[in-house]
Order: structure tokens, then sequence, then C-alpha cells
């Protein structure tokens, strides 16, 4: 049998009706951890839908509760230090309600997640096959003969030059890039239908973070993969995208298309992160830089746009005492009314007027 239809197969009839449309709906998901015995919100009211056939990328700086939203979705938290709230309904079934044993079933065969950090995902004594084999060898039937021709297939399909003589080294033999590659061929191993993919282009340079991008939206086209992509970085968005969620400490500040929010973005947050990118076309030296820092679990806001403190030049009454989401039309979702009032402090003329309101 060929081994591309070889899942088509064990999974046709579950493929046919789940490769258009919503799979994954994430409902007021919020996640705290335990420090000193007090538990803090990581991840605060979160609602975010994945459809099949589509790029979802969760944008925002280091220790926004990216990661920890993708490990809550993949069931990786200590119960005994973690609290999770909400529902995570995937295809019908709600993740948070798993015991270990059924996650694991699920863990592999129809979500798989690409870890930003290959050298210590990947284990140093096991060969690479044998890594790629192990997800097979837990959740099919497959013959050790049809292990090994999927393996090659996987590596070919991954952009491995020689697979045969990578198939039998181990990670330490191999480049950053190409060990990047391999952690990606063990999430599709199963050809699943969800992917998480954890900041996959980190410290890779500009070239090989091309190759893994193209590699991933190849994926996505030919096995109809619903795809979360973390990043901080914007360029990788602009890439690669379909839809955008743009996270700021522990909370979905702003959503939409990659259109939407490249091109009318609204929330202080997600203006801010577009002007810090650096631009072809800018006159000066000087890259835009955001005051401040994301605030700590311990220190987080109670109440109020939890940027707030990082534009302190708008007024606290521009602010809702508790942000809601706004519905600006056709999927664009923004938090709180202050966007309404933000401007940026370099780019008030004269008579005191923003850009803004002078277009």
């Amino acid at each position: 049998m060929n081994l591309h239809n070889y899942f088509l197969t064990k999974r046709g009839i579950e493929l046919t009706n789940a490769t258009t449309g919503q799979f994954l709906d994430i409902k007021d998901v919020s996640t705290a951890f335990k420090i000193d015995g007090v538990y803090y919100d990581a991840v605060s009211h979160v609602n975010l839908q994945v459809n099949h056939d589509e790029i979802l990328a969760i944008v925002g700086e280091s220790g926004c509760g990216k990661s920890t939203l993708a490990t809550t979705i993949m069931g990786l938290h200590d119960p005994e230090e973690t609290q999770i709230s909400g529902e995570i309904d995937f295809e019908g079934t709600d993740l948070l309600k798993l015991d270990e044993k059924g996650y694991n079933q699920i863990r592999g065969a129809k979500i798989g997640m690409i870890f930003q950090d290959p050298l210590s995902a990947l284990n140093p004594l096991k060969r690479i096959e044998d890594q790629i084999q192990e997800v097979m060898i837990y959740h099919t039937k497959m013959t050790e003969k049809q292990r090994h021709a999927r393996v090659i297939e996987l590596l070919n399909e991954v952009g491995i030059v020689d697979p045969e003589r990578t198939a039998h080294q181990f990670p330490h033999q191999l480049s950053g890039g190409m060990r990047q590659r391999i952690i990606i061929a063990i999430a599709i191993a199963c050809k699943p239908d969800l992917i998480i993919a954890d900041e996959p282009t980190t410290a890779l340079d500009v070239t090989i973070q091309a190759q893994i991008l193209d590699v991933l939206r190849d994926i996505q086209k030919e096995n109809h993969a619903g795809i979360i992509l973390i990043t901080h970085d914007l360029g990788v968005v602009a890439e690669t995208a379909d839809r955008v969620a743009v996270m700021y400490a522990g909370q979905i500040v702003e959503q939409g298309t990659a259109e939407q929010i490249f091109d009318n973005p609204k929330h202080p947050y997600t203006r801010s992160l577009l002007r810090s990118m650096p631009q072809r076309n800018n006159e000066t030296d000087e890259l835009y830089v955001i005051s401040g820092m994301v605030p700590s679990l311990q220190k987080m806001p109670k109440q109020g746009d939890r940027f707030a403190p990082r534009i302190p030049w708008i007024p606290t009454s521009a602010h809702e005492v508790h942000p809601t989401m706004h519905d600006l039309g056709e999927g664009h979702l923004v938090r709180c009314t202050c966007y309404q009032n933000f401007y940026f402090p370099d780019q008030v003329n004269e008579k005191g007027a923003t850009e803004h309101e002078l277009n």
C-alpha cells in the first residue's frame, strides 16, 4: 500500500469529514502556575479557533503566554502545580477532560508539536530513525519495513538531502537546521490534523528559516492540516500566516486576518510591535523601542488594560476597567477601546493633532 494513503485508509472517514472548517475551539481557557503556594494566571481567559487548511500565528514578546497556551493544548503541565480552566474542543472532544491515557492517544496521532529547541527535544543516545519510528510504533500497526519506508519518505518530505544516511545518524552529527527538520518529521509522522509549531525557526539563519517555513506550508497544503505557529518574529508571521492572534500578558489583545493585522492594526500593543520592526524606507537609524517590559505573573494587573503601564501618555480614562473584546467586523477583534485614543508621542504635530487625526 502507498504509505501516503496508509493513514488516509486508517482514518479515512475521519479525515473526509474533517478536512474543512473549524476543528479546534479554545473557550475561555486560563492556565495558572503555583508560586509560593499561590496560583497566578500565565494564560487568562483565551478564546481562539483554528480551522483546517490554515496557519494561525500567535505573536507576542517572550513571557506573554504563547508557549504556555501551546503546552496547555498538548496537556503537558504538571497537574499538581497548575490550575487549568475553560474548554478546549478538539474535533468534538474536550481535551481538558482527558486523563493521561486519553491524551496519549491524541498526542502524535492527531496533534503534533514542533518544539523550539531540537537539541534538547531529541534523545542524544538514539539514532534518528529510531526516534521518528517511536510515534509510529505507538500509534500504528505498520510493519518494520513500512516504518523504515515512512521514515525515508518523511526525511525526503522535510528536505533532508541524504535520508538513508541521516536516518542512521545521531542528533549531534546534524546541523541545527537538520535537527529542526527531524523534529518536524517526528511531528508529522502520523499525519496529525493539528500541528503546533513553537518558535520553529529560532536560532536559524535566514536561508534555513525560509526553507523551514516552506516545509510547514507544504505540510499544511498536503495534509489539510491546521497549524498554530507561535513566534515573536513578525516577519515570519507576514510571510506565513493566514490569521493572527496578538498575545500580551496572557491575554489575546487583537486577532484577525494577516491583512487586517498588518494593514489596519488597532490595539496599542499590536501597533507598537509593528512599529518596532525594521523598515526599508526608514530614513533614520533608530528603531522604535517599546518602553517597559511584560509584567511578571505576581505583578500582573488585576484590572484595566495590561499594556497601559507601557503607554503612560494615554490617560487612564481611555482604558476600560475590565477590557473586553470588540468586534470590528469580518473577524477583526480588539481588546479594550483604548485603541480609539492611542497615538505615538513623536507623531503629534505642533498643534497637538496626531497623524491619525489629520488623516
